[in-house]
C-alpha cells in the first residue's frame, strides 16, 4: 500500500468515525477503498453503544415560583444494540434501540417518581458515504413509547419513524425525524396536538471539542409556528472523557408522557454522557 493511500485510510477515524478531511477532494481511484475502510471501521465498532443522550439533571421552573412540586430531577438512559454487520441490502445495519426517561420528585416526601417513560424500538440504519466522505446516516424504525401505567394514568403510542443526520463538518451535524403515529392509548388520543409529527435540529461542537450545543424543535400539530424547544449546552469535563457538565432548557409540552398536554418551561443542570462523535435524537 503506498503512503498516500495509507494516509487517506488513516484519516477515516475522527471522534469515533473519522473521514477524510471534510471538504477534501479525493480522487475516484481512492473512493472505493475509502468507502470500504469506513464500512470496515463501522463493522468493527462495539455492538453495544450509546444511542441518544444519557444524562442526570436537576432544576426548576422558569417564569414562576419554584416549589417542591415543580422542582425535580430528570434523567435519561439510552443505548443501542447492533444486531448485524453491514450484510443487509445497501450495507445497512439492524439495531435494537432503547431509551428510558424518568421525572423524579426528589424534594417531596418519600422521593416519588412522577413518571417513567419507556421507548423501545427496532430499525435499520444506513450510513451514507459520498465521494469518500461519511456524510450522514438514515434510519427507519418501529418504536413504542408508554409510561407503563394503567387506568386513567396510562399513556402510550407507537410510531413508524424515519430519521436522518447530515454530518456537515466534524463540528456540526443537522438532524430531522418524522413519524407516522399509531395511537393506541385510550387517554392520549390528542397526543399529536402536543407532541407533533416531526422534529429537527442541530448539534455543534467547539473547535477544541470542549463545548457542545444542541437545539431540537418538535413541531406540534397545526399550521402555526408552535414548537416544543430543547436546548442543551455542555462542557466536557476532561478531554479524554465523554462526560459533560450540561445546562438543559425545555419549553413546551410533551416532556413526559403523563403530562404530555401540560405546558412546562424548566431549566436544569447536571451530568451528560454522550458518544465522541454525535448523538442521535
Amino acid at each position: 500500500m503506498n503512503s498516500k493511500r495509507l494516509l487517506l485510510i488513516v484519516t477515516i477515524l475522527l471522534a469515533g468515525i473519522t473521514v477524510p478531511a471534510w471538504g477534501q477532494i479525493v480522487t475516484t481511484d481512492h473512493i472505493g477503498a475509502i468507502a470500504d475502510s469506513i464500512r470496515e471501521e463501522l463493522d468493527n465498532r462495539p455492538y453495544f453503544s450509546l444511542y441518544k443522550d444519557t444524562y442526570f439533571v436537576g432544576g426548576t421552573v422558569l417564569g414562576g415560583e419554584p416549589t417542591i412540586h415543580n422542582s425535580d430531577v430528570k434523567f435519561q438512559i439510552s443505548f443501542q444494540q447492533r444486531l448485524t454487520k453491514s450484510v443487509l441490502p445497501w450495507n445497512s445495519y439492524l439495531y435494537l434501540f432503547y431509551t428510558q426517561k424518568a421525572m423524579w420528585n426528589v424534594l417531596e416526601r418519600s422521593l416519588p417518581f412522577h413518571d417513567l417513560n419507556f421507548n423501545p424500538g427496532i430499525g435499520i440504519s444506513r450510513y451514507i458515504i459520498l465521494k469518500g466522505r461519511l456524510v450522514g446516516k438514515a434510519t427507519m424504525m418501529i418504536e413504542h413509547e408508554s409510561n407503563g401505567r394503567d387506568g386513567t394514568a396510562s399513556r402510550s403510542w407507537n410510531k413508524i419513524s424515519w430519521a436522518g443526520e447530515a454530518y456537515i463538518s466534524p463540528f456540526l451535524m443537522a438532524h430531522a425525524k418524522f413519524w407516522i403515529p399509531i395511537i393506541d392509548g385510550k387517554y392520549n388520543r390528542d397526543i399529536l396536538k402536543y407532541m407533533g409529527i416531526f422534529q429537527a435540529g442541530f448539534q455543534a461542537k467547539s473547535l477544541d471539542d470542549k463545548w457542545v450545543l444542541d437545539m431540537t424543535l418538535v413541531k406540534r400539530k397545526g399550521w402555526n409556528l408552535n414548537f416544543n424547544t430543547i436546548i442543551q449546552l455542555g462542557y466536557r469535563i476532561n478531554h479524554n472523557s465523554n462526560q459533560f457538565i450540561m445546562l438543559q432548557y425545555y419549553n413546551g409540552y410533551g416532556e413526559s408522557m403523563l403530562d404530555y398536554n401540560q405546558y412546562h418551561s424548566r431549566i436544569r443542570i447536571g451530568l451528560l454522557i454522550r458518544p465522541r462523535f454525535f448523538s442521535d435524537f
